[in-house]
């Protein structure tokens, strides 16, 4: 089979196809012949050398795939050969409180960016039928984030959404079908239709109103917002803490901005909100999400597929950051 390993982060030229012999499958095991992986802005960090925790030299790269079941190992009964299935984004967190080793992929274990997987079945969900692999490899990791990032907002409420990631355009879709009004942020114009068709209420262009917190006040009658799904971490917190409605929720799922102002303190403090770390979500969670993109025919949204051997251009297309949906390569 051919796979993809990164011998040494940092130098993305180490990352390579090589052809390697089918493994055995073994209890409680399934081989999954994978159809398609996405990337996460993390799979960028690790490549780039810059990720802060152990990751494993020569590790196959990515955490988010899809595939068909080709063997069953003895003792499975959650799956058979022909299921459709996705990885979740922590093969060994299935409900509950996060463990304290829960495992990741490319640390403790390889990922998803070659033609076959094999895996623990425990580790992995059924499709929802109305997705094609390409849509299902998108959602273990950005769409659950989204997911647990907008849990608990209903009817009436209004949720901020930061730029055009695949994160921030689930939480638009997972807002919109739980009743919610949505204020979308990104810094082009030329996005504000597709932001309108994938449901969000009101658009702010951060570039031409860099003071974008008083934006969401005037939107929001003064108020603020009562969720933001926080993707920007030192560059937008201090103005995400002053568009907050007192008492609501800062969602915060990312970084991609490593300088900012920064955050005042006491308007923290009197915000009276809560400030809430999401680390993606675990089995269960990515059990309820899939039933709502069932129940709703939600479909996340892809911005470029690439072929199997064109990966390394996948990555430099999601490292330009100039995106609007998620990045997939196609087996």
């Amino acid at each position: 089979m051919k796979v993809y390993r990164h011998i040494k982060s940092g130098d993305m030229t180490t990352l390579k196809v090589r052809e390697e012999a089918l493994p055995a499958v073994g209890s409680g095991e399934v081989l999954v012949r994978v159809q398609a992986s996405s990337l996460n802005f993390r799979d960028i960090i690790i490549a780039q050398g810059h990720y802060p925790f152990g990751i494993v030299e020569n590790h196959v790269p990515l955490s988010d795939g899809a595939g068909v079941i080709e063997v069953v190992g003895d003792g499975v009964r959650r799956f058979a050969v022909g299921d459709r299935v996705m990885s979740s984004f922590f093969p060994n967190w299935f409900g509950g409180r996060i463990p304290a080793h829960r495992e990741q992929y490319q640390m403790e274990q390889d990922g998803w960016l070659t033609e076959y997987r094999l895996i623990s079945a425990e580790a992995l969900m059924s499709i929802p039928d109305h997705l094609t692999f390409e849509e299902a490899s998108a959602l273990p990791c950005a769409a659950l984030t989204g997911w647990s990032a907008v849990s608990g907002v209903g009817p009436g409420d209004t949720v901020l959404t930061l730029g055009t990631g695949g994160v921030s355009l689930s939480a638009i879709q997972f807002a919109k079908a739980r009743g919610a009004r949505v204020i979308a942020t990104t810094s082009s114009s030329d996005k504000f239709e597709k932001l309108t068709a994938l449901g969000a209420d009101a658009l702010i262009n951060y570039r031409e109103n860099p003071d974008w917190q008083q934006a969401v006040r005037d939107l929001t009658g003064g108020l603020g917002a009562d969720r933001i799904v926080e993707v920007g971490g030192p560059a937008t917190i201090a103005q995400s803490v002053r568009s907050i409605r007192e008492g609501g929720q800062v969602s915060i799922v990312g970084a991609l901005g490593m300088e900012g102002e920064a955050i005042d303190i006491m308007k923290l403090f009197f915000s009276q909100a809560i400030y809430k770390v999401i680390s993606v979500g675990n089995r269960s969670d990515l059990e309820d999400m899939n039933r709502a993109v069932a129940a709703h025919q939600i479909r996340p949204v892809i911005d470029s597929v690439f072929a199997f051997e064109d990966a390394h251009s996948a990555y430099e297309r999601l490292a330009n950051r100039n995106v609007f949906g998620k990045v997939v390569i196609r087996n």
